[in-house]
């Protein structure tokens, strides 16, 4: 439900293939990479040890940039 690229009737909708492959892939890095999980007090690439200390949106950006 935080994807609302994922529901078709929204002012989100995505109606290019690639539009809709970028948001998706936008929403999962910022949910893997910048925000913190409650339960587990870190982000999820953080406990798969991934990385090892948070990102900011700016970090994420310059990651896809590249």
């Amino acid at each position: 439900m935080r994807c609302r690229r994922l529901t078709r009737l929204t002012n989100a909708f995505s109606k290019k293939l690639e539009n809709f492959k970028a948001a998706v892939a936008l929403h999962y890095g910022y949910y893997n990479f910048v925000k913190s999980n409650i339960a587990i007090r870190c982000t999820p690439a953080m406990a798969a040890g991934v990385t090892s200390a948070f990102w900011t949106v700016r970090d994420l950006v310059e990651m896809i940039e590249t």
